[in-house]
């Protein structure tokens, strides 16, 4: 993922510029797609930037990420990031989570008739896969498969946090779980 800070996409020249290196040495050393998303400040698709990374990156795979989720028109987008040449797009339907948003992401996948691969994805588990498969016909969905796995660490310091969290968990980190990543595969592999 092509993504220079957290927050909102709408990014700085010199965040762009970063983001662009980081482009260069990810597909230098061989990444096969790309997945990034910026906007304009008043919520629309910025298409000069879209076009330019993705030309940069031909001639990989381009996902337009979750920053459709918060445009202006989530349909509208959708057809620019179609014209930009984008050959997927995740999203939560404009919502929190892809379940919250089935109804839009269904509307997103009948509107795209083909011309791109709409992902659901945002909340996605084992509870609901089936379900956001089943009512939007997506073909591909995306979700973490995270578990905790507990520190290595045989002495453990409490009351030191390292990050913003009130509480975060110093001793564990989360990965991805092949067992969840497995059963993921099929359950949808059922509908």
């Amino acid at each position: 993922m092509l993504r220079p800070r957290g927050g909102d996409f709408f990014y700085s020249d010199d965040e762009f510029e970063v983001l662009m290196e980081d482009l260069k040495l990810l597909k230098t050393i061989g990444a096969d797609g790309f997945v990034f998303g910026f906007l304009n400040s008043n919520g629309t698709i910025d298409k000069d930037r879209c076009k330019e990374v993705i030309d940069a990156i031909r001639p990989l795979a381009a996902t337009f990420h979750r920053a459709i989720d918060t445009t202006v028109d989530i349909m509208t987008a959708l057809e620019v990031v179609i014209k930009i040449g984008f050959t997927r797009v995740l999203t939560s339907g404009g919502c929190s989570t892809a379940l919250e948003g089935l109804p839009i992401i269904s509307e997103m996948i009948c509107k795209a008739k083909g011309r791109i691969i709409v992902m659901p994805g945002g909340g996605i588990n084992e509870n609901n896969i089936s379900r956001v498969l089943q009512q939007s016909k997506a073909k591909e969905f995306h979700c973490s498969a995270r578990t905790s796995r507990p520190s290595l660490m045989q002495f453990q310091k409490a009351g030191i946090p390292m990050g913003t969290a009130f509480h975060p968990p110093e001793y564990s980190t989360k990965v991805t779980d092949v067992a969840k990543v497995q059963h993921f595969i099929s359950l949808s592999e059922l509908r």
